[in-house]
């Protein structure tokens, strides 16, 4: 409405200044000019109809929209007022409904209070009637109640502790008896026809001389080109009195290696000096790699072993300059794989994966880099980056009972593992180290209550523990077998195994006079 107000006001300015305009310039024209004008002036009455009727047609058709626009918001709010008082009803019906619930709920409540108050009068009356009973059995037992439950729970676990061990011993004679024989059969066939051999690596190296003169040239002047074959191979030369021999000492049999040769071609050739000194061992490292690499591959074929990855193989050359306990890592390795052949084919297994797994069992032993973790773990994990199937994984990491085993490759393997470290003559130890795994053995058994005696035989390979007859029973001395078994598992690193023997024994003395 505001916008035809406006319009009008428009027009009637317009008409205003055309009147205006008029009256002067009606004095000031002539005759033309006054009909000029009235000509005008009837221009502009039409001009001044036709908007007048425009404004007129405008104004209707603003008026025309606007009771549309205003009929359409009447009905949205007459229908918004309908939706408002369905919901009213809606709620109303719902509060009603919710009102009569809670009517209910606080019977059902009421209810439920007056059953506890009764329960709990009950309750106190069957306690009181309890606790005169119990008074009764006391003075008649002359006996705490406490003190009665102690003996009755004391006297049930001595029963049942030894109806356990009756249970166990019987189990484990059972199971002895059916499997020891075809157990026995297996490992002596798989033993029988594996070749084996042993080879002691010791951390010292042994370089021999013609004649003391060569000495001095490998000193060179201020020891110079000891210094620099020190540095390039990582390797302690020692130059002691000895006479026609240098010594070489590291733990890394590969670095001994690279030194030795090293040394052998220097004295061959006769050129010993810093620069000579570095050109050689940079062409002996290169050789023991070559060598290395060739012995990995000569070993997958020698044991049938096809489609091994490059890498893998590279470690498996490596094991040959590697010692586990004095063993020769490479010869135990292909001793376990063999084992585990023959043994998987006894057992209808695969003897191919069984002898690939048996080779790469100690395959986390050779790293380039030292892991901060076992190396039974470790293998697993080179294995499986290497896409070994999940079977060799599993018993690579589970050899030492370091991972769960999922597949029966993985007992073959570890038997065979214990066979090899266990044959005589396959490892060696330090005799002070030696001496102390002995003393700790014996030691470990004479902390269980009972124990006498304790003795470490067979090059601790079976510890003998003697108790008292009058300390402990036969049951409690077969539980102790078994406790410092698993102790001994858990607490102590050994090779192969230890048989644990506990002997209780009753003398009857007397004297005729």
């Amino acid at each position: 409405m505001t916008g035809l107000w406006i319009v009008i006001g428009v027009l009637v300015g317009i008409a205003a200044g055309i009147g205006i305009a008029y009256t002067l310039l009606k004095k000031q024209l002539t005759k033309a000019g006054r009909e000029a004008l009235k000509k005008a002036e009837e221009d502009g009455e039409l001009l001044k109809k036709e908007k007048i009727l425009q404004a007129k047609e405008k104004f209707l058709q603003l008026k025309s929209d606007y009771e549309k626009t205003v009929n359409e918001r009447n009905q949205q709010l007459a229908a918004a007022e309908n939706r408002i008082k369905q919901k009213e009803n809606t709620l109303g019906q719902k509060m009603e409904d919710l009102n009569r619930k809670t009517n209910e709920n606080n019977i059902l409540k009421e209810n439920l209070n007056k059953q506890l108050q009764a329960a709990a009068q009950k309750q106190k009356d069957l306690d009181n009637q309890t606790a005169i009973q119990k008074a009764k059995l006391e003075s008649i037992a002359e006996l705490t109640s406490e003190q009665a439950k102690e003996q009755l729970i004391a006297l049930m676990q001595d029963e049942a502790r030894a109806d356990a061990m009756v249970l166990i011993k019987d189990i484990i004679d059972e199971a002895k008896a059916t499997a020891n024989l075809e157990a026995k059969k297996v490992v002596v066939s798989a033993i029988q026809r594996t070749g084996v051999e042993a080879a002691i690596e010791n951390t010292v190296s042994v370089f021999n001389l013609e004649n003391d003169e060569i000495k001095g040239r490998i000193i060179g002047r201020e020891g110079r080109n000891i210094r620099t074959l020190e540095n390039l191979t990582g390797v302690d030369v020692i130059i002691d009195d000895s006479p026609d021999t240098i010594l070489l000492s590291s733990f890394d049999p590969v670095r001994r290696e690279i030194a030795c040769q090293s040394l052998r071609k220097l004295v061959s050739d006769g050129r010993i000096h810093p620069a000579r000194i570095e050109e050689v061992v940079a062409k002996t490292k290169k050789q023991i790699e070559q060598e290395i690499a060739e012995i990995g591959k000569r070993t997958c074929i020698d044991l049938g072993i096809n489609n091994m990855p490059h890498e893998l193989m590279r470690l498996v050359g490596k094991m040959r300059y590697r010692s586990s306990y004095g063993q020769n890592l490479l010869q135990h390795a292909k001793e376990v794989a063999n084992l585990s052949a023959t043994m998987a084919s006894e057992l209808g297994l695969n003897p191919k994966i069984a002898r690939r797994a048996g080779l790469l069992h100690d395959i986390g032993k050779v790293p380039d880099t030292e892991p901060e973790m076992p190396h039974a773990l470790f293998g697993a994990r080179l294995a499986e980056q290497y896409k070994e199937r999940p079977e060799i994984v599993n018993a690579i990491g589970a050899h030492h009972d370091e991972m769960e085993m999922t597949t029966l490759i993985a007992p073959i393997v570890q038997v065979c593992d214990a066979i090899s470290g266990a044959r005589p003559g396959a490892r060696r130890e330090v005799v002070e180290a030696y001496m102390k795994r002995l003393n700790d053995l014996e030691n470990l058994a004479l902390t269980y209550p009972g124990v006498v005696k304790t003795y470490a035989i067979q090059a601790g390979r079976e510890l003998r523990v003697i108790v008292g007859a009058e300390k402990v029973s036969d049951s409690e001395a077969n539980q102790i077998s078994m406790d410092l078994s698993k102790k001994i598992q858990n607490e102590m690193t050994y090779p192969g195994q230890i048989k644990i023997t506990v002997i209780r024994e009753t003398r009857s003395v007397n004297y005729a006079r």
